[in-house]
C-alpha cells in the first residue's frame, strides 16, 4: 500500500465514516496496512502486537491460511434464506452444540452479539410467559436497544428511559467491595442473598431470565468468587427462571475452555455467542438453547427471525474456525500461555499504579489506580469516551501503542486478550513492552519526581 492510497483511505474515512463512541471531529484512525498472526503494521510501518485481538474476536490471528482458503470455497455453496437447510449452517450448529455443555440442543443464528442477546430475551419471554429480565451492573451486552437495556454500565444511559421489565443487580467486584469477607465463598453468599431478596421483591413468577456474563469482559474481567455462579443457577432453578450466559467475549476458547461456563459445575439454559465463532472473519452470532427450552418450541411457534440467520458465507467461515480450534489445540494453548500471562501480571503488582490484576486463560485486565491505599481509580466510573478531563487512561493506551502493544481500556482497566495462537515467548515479549510503557507512564505522568500527588 503506497502513501497516496493510505492518504485516500484516511480522507475518505474522515469524510464518510461514523466512528463508534467518539467525537467525530477528533477521530484520527490508524490504517492497518498488513497483518499476520498476532501482529499488524500501521501506515508508518510500525509493528504492533495485537494484544486485544482487535475487539476480542481474532482468536486464530490475522490472515490464518485455513480461513483464507474457506473464503475461496464459498462460491461453491449456493446462498440460501433461513428457511433452507445448508451444509455449512447445519454442520456449524452441530459443531457448536457438541462443544457446548451437555444440556444444549439447538442453535438460533444471528448477525452478531448484540442481536443474539436481544433474541435471547425474546426467547426467554416466549418460553416462560414472563416479562422481567434481571441483568447486572458493570456488564456490557451490546448497543442495540434491547442489549442496551441489558447493559449495566454507563453506555446504557442513551437507551433510557428503556423497556419495561429490565432489573439490575450487583456484580461481585471483590477488589472494590467495602466489606471484608473471610473467604470467596462468604462473598458469594452475601451477593446471592441480595440477589435472592431482589427476586422476591420483584415477584419470582414475573421473572423470565437472569442474564449475565460468566466473566464480565469490557468492565474489567471480573472473575466470579467461588460458588457464585452455581448459586445463581440454584436460585434460577428454584423459581423456574431461565439462566442465560452471555459468552460473546468468553466463548470459543478465550478462557481456556470452549465456553467459560465449562469451568464451573453448572449448566445454563441458554448461551449467547459471536466474535470467536468465526474469529471475526465474517459477522455471525447466535443463541444456544438447552434441550428443555428448545423442546418448548416443538409445539409453540418460534416467533422471531432474521434475514441473514445462518448466512451461508458466515457459517462456512464458522466451520473452518471451529476446525482450527481443534486441529491446533488452541484451547490448550490458551490455558498454557494464559498461565505465563498470569505470572507476568502478578509481577505488575510491584508498580505503584497497579491496583489489581485479574485473568482466566488469555482474558485479563490490569486495573490502574492513583493510590494503592485508597484504591482511587485512575479514571472514575462513567468517564470514558472523552468525558475524563485528565485523559490519563487514554494517554496510557496511546503510550502502549507507541511501544508496539495494541489494546484498549474501559474505565481504569486495560484489557489484555491476545489471539489464542500466541506463544509463551510472544507473551513475554509483549509484556516487556507493557512494563516499559507503565514505567515511563509512572515516572513522567503519574508520579514525576518531587511531586506527591497525581497530576
Amino acid at each position: 500500500m503506497n502513501e497516496a492510497e493510505i492518504t485516500q483511505i484516511q480522507q475518505d474515512d474522515r469524510q464518510y465514516v461514523m466512528h463508534s463512541w467518539a467525537k467525530q471531529a477528533y477521530v484520527r484512525p490508524t490504517v492497518i496496512t498488513k497483518a499476520k498472526g498476532i501482529f499488524f503494521w500501521d501506515e508508518r510501518d510500525h509493528k504492533c502486537y495485537d494484544m486485544c485481538s482487535q475487539l476480542v474476536y481474532l482468536n486464530v490471528g490475522h490472515r490464518h491460511p485455513k480461513l483464507l482458503e474457506a473464503f475461496k470455497s464459498v462460491g461453491e455453496i449456493p446462498l440460501a434464506a433461513p428457511a433452507f437447510a445448508t451444509a455449512p449452517k447445519s454442520q456449524l450448529a452441530r459443531k457448536i452444540v457438541k462443544a457446548a455443555p451437555e444440556n444444549m440442543a439447538k442453535v438460533f443464528f444471528t448477525n452478531g452479539g448484540a442481536d443474539a442477546n436481544d433474541h435471547a430475551v425474546k426467547i426467554a419471554r416466549m418460553a416462560t410467559g414472563r416479562y422481567k429480565i434481571f441483568s447486572r451492573y458493570r456488564s456490557y451486552h451490546g448497543a442495540t436497544f434491547g442489549a442496551g437495556n441489558l447493559t449495566g454500565e454507563s453506555r446504557r444511559f442513551l437507551v433510557e428511559p428503556g423497556i419495561p421489565g429490565f432489573v439490575k443487580f450487583e456484580t461481585p467486584y471483590l477488589y472494590r467491595e467495602t466489606l471484608d469477607f473471610e473467604s470467596e465463598e462468604a462473598a458469594s453468599a452475601f451477593y446471592l442473598n441480595r440477589l435472592h431478596s431482589q427476586i422476591l421483591y420483584e415477584g419470582p413468577d414475573q421473572i423470565a431470565a437472569v442474564f449475565l456474563e460468566p466473566v464480565p469482559g469490557s468492565n474489567g474481567v471480573l472473575i466470579p468468587p467461588k460458588g457464585y455462579l452455581e448459586g445463581v443457577r440454584e436460585l434460577c432453578s428454584r423459581y423456574g427462571i431461565l439462566m442465560i450466559c452471555d459468552e460473546v467475549m468468553t466463548g470459543f476458547g478465550r478462557t481456556g475452555k470452549m465456553f467459560a461456563v465449562q469451568h464451573y459445575p453448572f449448566e445454563p439454559d441458554m448461551i449467547t455467542f459471536a466474535k470467536g465463532v468465526t474469529s471475526g472473519y465474517s459477522p455471525l452470532g447466535g443463541v444456544i438453547l438447552s434441550r428443555d427450552v428448545a423442546e418448548y418450541f416443538d409445539e409453540h411457534i418460534f416467533l422471531t427471525g432474521l434475514t441473514y440467520s445462518g448466512h451461508t458465507v458466515s457459517a462456512q467461515i464458522g466451520c473452518a474456525s471451529m476446525d482450527i480450534y481443534q486441529e491446533e489445540n488452541l484451547l490448550e494453548n490458551a490455558r498454557e500461555t494464559g498461565g505465563v500471562l498470569a505470572e507476568r501480571l502478578k509481577q505488575l503488582k510491584k508498580f505503584r499504579a497497579v491496583g489489581d490484576v485479574r485473568s482466566i486463560g488469555l482474558f485479563a485486565a490490569v486495573e490502574l489506580v492513583k493510590d494503592k491505599e485508597t484504591k482511587e481509580p485512575l479514571q472514575a466510573y462513567g468517564m470514558d469516551y472523552g468525558k475524563d478531563p485528565s485523559g490519563l487512561m487514554k494517554k496510557f493506551v496511546a503510550l502502549l501503542a507507541e511501544k508496539g502493544f495494541y489494546t484498549y481500556s474501559h474505565e481504569s482497566s486495560v484489557i489484555i486478550a491476545p489471539p489464542l495462537i500466541i506463544t509463551a515467548e510472544q507473551v513475554n515479549e509483549a509484556m516487556n513492552l507493557f512494563e516499559t510503557a507503565l514505567r515511563e507512564f509512572e515516572e513522567n505522568v503519574l508520579f514525576p519526581a518531587n511531586t506527591l500527588t497525581v497530576k
